[in-house]
């Protein structure tokens, strides 16, 4: 693939910034660039933005509602969106289910589902991920039993994340114990309102309530809510997961923090010099700097497959991205030392204006380099990830 832009994309490049300068309000922006956290308004305020402008969901077709752009202007796209600072587009509607509606779902679904994801009148969560069923998801054991045109699930999903705002969860449910475990698993659709549906809140170390737990309690979901075939839900939990792990490699949002740390460490100063300046610290940054061209490389030659699936090339993806983005929550922490170590929840809260430690750049550190340890096990950890490697690409 040619990686050198057109002068049609150029000119793309300048039309996404100045959208982004002309719409992305203030005070979201801040939150961003500062590490602050995102209420549920600050998602949906920016996605309905997003999706008056019709470019709320770049990988999607003209045919769904989607701008139709090549992957260069989708790579282009994220690159403004990250370097303006713009809050993230939930994946789990508009990344993750959406192409699995599209590829596999009835003419109904698509019509109906669709375009409440567009608009963003239903919030949707994942239900993958069980306390027995984590990297190992096929021992997946929450069940589906047909009554009539109904399925009566029953079951627990857990570190569902935002389910407390979700109107919808996407679920991967166990329609037939009989076969071999991948073979009984089907893909429902199930409306979070319904009766019998629980949500439990887990708060994490950094004192955020991002994760739930989510129980399901003899709740019946029509079967028009099947996507696709029964007990084929496997095959399209891979579709899903390779479009998830994709867009976990964020390649854009790595830059941005790339370069706050670089603005991080010229403001912190060792032995009366600036930290960036210490020849240890700067082949730190030069090395990861290095590693993320890299993957910015591999991402763009696997967007550019605009009519394939992602593959297992997609694990790639998803082990260097991660990995790139808890280092660079690591050098951030090294770079501030014990100004890091102070925790204000008010100020990520954004209920100050600035940290009562004087330090608005250290102060939400150490909760972000916290946060991020999650990385490198959703989405399937990176152990599985290796593993896939070994056996789809190398063939070992």
């Amino acid at each position: 693939m040619d990686l050198n832009y057109t002068s049609e994309d150029l000119a793309f490049r300048d039309q996404a910034r100045a959208f982004l300068d002309a719409n992305l309000p203030a005070d979201l922006q801040q939150k961003v660039r500062k590490h602050l956290r995102l209420s549920k308004d600050d998602y949906v305020r920016w996605h309905q933005t997003l999706a008056k402008q019709g470019w709320v969901a770049p990988g999607w077709p003209i045919e769904f509602g989607g701008p139709g752009w090549s992957a260069v202007q989708r790579h282009i796209w994220e690159e403004e969106c990250a370097r303006a600072g713009t809050p993230p587009i939930l994946p789990f509607g508009v990344n993750m289910v959406a192409p699995v509606i599209m590829a596999f779902g009835s003419d109904e679904q698509k019509a109906h589902f669709l375009p409440r994801i567009l608009s963003c009148e239903d919030w949707w969560c994942q239900g993958y991920s069980e306390p027995g069923a984590g990297s190992d998801l096929a021992s997946l054991k929450t069940s589906a039993a047909r009554d009539g045109d109904f399925y009566v699930v029953n079951g627990q999903k857990t570190w569902t994340t935002l389910a407390q705002h979700a109107d919808m969860i996407f679920c991967l449910v166990r329609t037939d114990s009989g076969v071999r475990k991948q073979e009984g698993i089907s893909f429902l659709l199930i409306d979070m309102h319904s009766p019998g549906v629980t949500v439990r809140p887990i708060i994490m170390l950094d004192e955020d309530h991002e994760v739930n737990e989510v129980f399901f309690d003899n709740v019946r979901v029509p079967v028009q809510n099947l996507v696709g075939k029964e007990n084929k839900g496997w095959t399209y939990a891979k579709y899903l997961l390779g479009h998830e792990r994709t867009g976990i490699a964020a390649v854009g949002r790595s830059k941005r923090e790339l370069a706050s740390l670089k603005r991080i460490a010229a403001q912190r100063n060792k032995h009366g010099k600036p930290l960036i300046e210490d020849p240890l610290f700067a082949a730190k940054v030069a090395t990861l700097e290095i590693e993320l061209m890299a993957l910015e490389m591999t991402v763009m030659r696997v967007l550019a497959q605009e009519h394939k699936a992602p593959g297992p090339e997609a694990s790639v993806l998803k082990v260097r991205g991660t990995e790139i983005q808890q280092t660079l929550t690591e050098l951030m922490v090294e770079a501030v030392g014990p100004m890091a170590l102070p925790f204000d929840p008010a100020y990520l809260e954004s209920e100050t204006p600035h940290s009562v430690f004087d330090d608005d750049d250290a102060a939400p550190l150490a909760a972000h380099y916290f946060n991020f340890r999650k990385t490198s096990i959703y989405g399937g950890s990176n152990e599985i990830q290796r593993n896939i490697i070994t056996q789809m690409i190398l063939g070992l």
